[in-house]
């Protein structure tokens, strides 16, 4: 005997949990940027963006400049203001401004200047990128106007 496709016994049993409505989790500004059909971010969008920008850049300065400074009162047993100026000569490029005396101080102001130079790149990154962002997007925004 065939069912018929109305009959209860065809039909798949029903889940016992309500289905949850899909909602999309709201993305940070700072992750995604708006995509080429989408119009330019408002100015205050904007400066928001570049807040946190300049606030990241500020993070990454201050935890490489802790480090550094850990370092050098480490391993050159350097005061906190001796410390505080030879970690921000190395972070700002500028090189230490005292004669490195023990060998441990001198490995660890070669590879603290390594990574200053990357948090020094990846910050002005950071900072550049939605300025870039921005005068890209609008001449893309304003040429697809024209067509």
């Amino acid at each position: 005997m065939a069912t018929k496709p109305n009959t209860p016994a065809s039909k798949p049993p029903a889940s016992k949990t309500p289905a949850k409505p899909k909602t999309a989790a709201p993305e940070p500004i700072f992750i995604r940027f708006e995509h080429r059909s989408q119009g330019v971010i408002s100015r205050h969008k904007f400066a928001y963006r570049m807040v946190l920008a300049v606030g990241l850049w500020g993070a990454l300065t201050l935890i490489g400049l802790t480090i550094g400074m850990a370092g050098y009162a480490y391993f050159e047993s350097m005061s906190f203001a001796d410390a505080f100026v030879n970690a921000a000569m190395i972070l700002s490029g500028m090189g230490p401004l005292g004669e490195l005396k023990t060998t441990g101080g001198k490995y660890f102001a070669g590879a603290y200047a390594i990574l200053s130079g990357l948090i020094i790149v990846i910050a002005t990154g950071f900072v550049l990128a939605p300025v870039f962002h921005r005068v890209l997007h609008r001449f893309h925004v304003e040429q697809g106007k024209q067509d």
